[in-house]
């Protein structure tokens, strides 16, 4: 088996530690806790005297023996995300070693390398805010659906570099890029759950077991998400910056409205709006989160959109 086979088939793997992952978290999501709340529930027993009426005494509690069944198939969730995260980090380490060069020269390696990114930066934040853990759930659908599109619509063949791309600037540029997609990838759940439980929290959502219920507090919820997008935007600004340097060493200009260039420009117009906004305090943290939302569906366009349906000095996507 050669390397780039090796690196199909642990893309598969990855893909399949990522579904139990998501398996895991949506069973501590339904199960969390209701150990407990039957322990709770149990009524008091009745104790009769001779002569005398019923003495009510309250239940004894049970001692609790360890964490519930929610609860530890979401430590079993953090495990197997682990997993498919080094799985994940193989898959993208043998196509580099096949390609003999980094691994994001189109579309696919692209996706790969961002959603690597996104994993490696989730575990950051589960090691560090453990009560978050519920958020793995969404976390997980999302690279499951990036990765699946990776391999069965973006998939190509190694190939070497088009000439665009043979300069440093390819390791420089894209290097920064992708490690703040995948920053903004993580940033973006956050967001959209914020919208979830808020949405409980005011009585917007009036299902009886939502997400929104079992979801971290909306505060906690909104610092995370400023948190990421604090720290991937100077690097995508950067990302950016270099870009246009490169460009004016290929193609003589630093910027010619390309495609790809105009909604890089949307999508730092978008993450500036949202910081501008969460730094105001008269802005309405949903409004803010909406932005940030929508800065990573910008992002989106800039991956898929642009790549499949416009045509620019950028259409090296290696997508037919």
């Amino acid at each position: 088996m050669n390397l780039s086979t090796l690196s199909d088939n642990l893309l598969v793997f990855a893909i399949l530690g990522y579904l139990v992952a998501m398996i895991l978290h949506a069973s501590e999501y339904s199960l969390a806790g209701k150990r407990r709340a039957a322990t709770a529930a149990a009524p008091a027993r009745e104790l009769v005297g001779a002569g005398g009426p019923p003495v009510a005494v309250p239940a004894e509690p049970d001692i609790p023996a360890g964490p519930d069944l929610g609860t530890r198939l979401g430590g079993w969730a953090v495990y197997a995300t682990g997993l498919a995260v080094l799985l994940h980090l193989g898959t993208v380490a043998t196509r580099g070693l096949a390609a003999g060069r980094m691994p994001w020269g189109n579309m696919y390696e692209f996706v790969l390398a961002v959603t690597l990114v996104g994993g490696v930066a989730w575990l950051g934040v589960m090691v560090q805010l453990p009560k978050l853990r519920l958020l793995g759930l969404p976390l997980t659908v999302v690279q499951i659906l990036l990765l699946g599109f990776a391999g069965l619509v973006l998939y190509t063949q190694i190939s070497p570099l088009v000439p665009a791309l043979q300069s440093y600037w390819f390791v420089i540029h894209v290097t920064s890029v992708v490690t703040a997609s995948g920053l903004l990838l993580v940033g973006f759940v956050p967001a959209a759950m914020f919208l979830v439980r808020n949405g409980h929290d005011d009585g917007r959502v009036r299902f009886p077991y939502t997400l929104g219920a079992r979801l971290p507090n909306a505060e906690a919820l909104e610092r995370l998400t400023f948190r990421l997008h604090a720290f991937a935007f100077p690097l995508f600004t950067f990302g950016v910056a270099a870009g246009a340097v490169w460009a004016e060493a290929a193609w003589g200009r630093y910027w010619g409205w390309d495609p790809k260039e105009t909604w890089a420009f949307i999508s730092w117009v978008v993450y500036a709006g949202y910081l501008h906004a969460r730094s105001t305090p008269s802005v309405n943290r949903r409004v803010v989160m909406w932005i940030a939302v929508l800065g990573f569906l910008t992002m989106l366009m800039n991956l898929f959109g642009v790549n499949f349906f416009f045509t620019g000095l950028h259409s090296y996507a290696g997508v037919s």
